[in-house]
């Protein structure tokens, strides 16, 4: 459990840094508030277009009496809503992070200039980077889909479904985000996908410490939007860690990976499931 805490410290010390930084957390926060008002609009849209959606979907209840029509296709506007939904949270920090990749990076690279010691550029035109950043977003919620479809038909199994599948989600969720705020920094690096989830499986944890109090969190939309610059900030700590470096800079709470002992605990690219 404590790197499961060295984790959770990251992501406060993430907060506290730009609490400390009220420019760059003003900074961070234009992505999130850009791509919260595109996604609340389109919810609305899709609020409003559903029934006329479904209507369209099922012309052969048109002839159907009550309360049958009513029931079918209140079911599945009820279904394209809640789909919608889904869709816009496990995508929202992906597009964020797409739509703020210069802010982010900036943001990212700050917090690694004062922890001292070299500050990682990835050299690459801005296009380069936000493609690699797009096809990677994509690999992600692949296996996040994957994940989610193998977890859907567990959610069956009586009592395990209920009880033993969603906290299983959840630190499903939580990896996958550590991974996308992560990357921010790890991509500077020049470290690819496949690598860096062999970092972050090397610790799981940590990773777990990080991601899962944030995926709650992240449940409510607004609240994503003001935690994310932290969140980079913290993932940006995160990332030096796993990649084995070392600062003496302003961040609080450093000591939050150091073992009893004194040591770090170790990094590098492990085999995992």
């Amino acid at each position: 459990m404590r790197d499961f805490g060295a984790g959770f410290g990251y992501l406060l010390q993430g907060q506290k840094w730009v609490g400390r930084h009220g420019r760059w957390f003003g900074f961070g926060l234009l992505p999130g508030l850009v791509t919260f008002v595109l996604y609340v609009g389109a919810l609305i849209g899709l609020f409003y277009g559903a029934d006329d959606l479904t209507a369209w979907a099922t012309p052969f209840a048109d002839d159907w009496g009550s309360p049958w029509q009513g029931v079918l296709r209140g079911t599945l506007t009820f279904l394209v809503f809640a789909m919608g939904l889904f869709l816009a949270v496990i995508t929202f920090t992906a597009v964020t992070l797409l739509i703020g990749q210069p802010f982010y990076e900036s943001l990212s690279e700050e917090v690694d200039r004062s922890q001292g010691g070299d500050v990682p550029e990835s050299g690459l035109p801005l296009w380069k980077d936000l493609w690699i950043s797009a096809r990677d977003s994509l690999r992600v919620l692949l296996r996040v889909a994957l994940y989610g479809v193998l977890l859907f038909a567990a959610g069956f199994i009586p009592v395990a479904g209920q009880t033993v599948v969603p906290a299983i989600g959840f630190c499903v969720s939580g990896f996958f985000l550590t991974e996308e705020l992560t990357a921010v920094a790890l991509q500077r690096r020049g470290i690819e996908l496949k690598e860096r989830l062999g970092l972050l499986r090397g610790r799981r944890m940590a990773v777990l410490g990080f991601g899962v109090p944030l995926t709650l969190a992240f449940l409510v939309p607004f609240v994503a939007v003001l935690l994310m610059p932290g969140a980079v900030a913290g993932a940006t700590l995160m990332a030096r860690d796993l990649n084995g470096e070392t600062g003496d800079g302003d961040a609080e709470g450093t000591d939050a990976a150091v073992d009893a002992d004194g040591r770090r605990p170790a990094t590098g690219a492990a085999s995992g499931a």
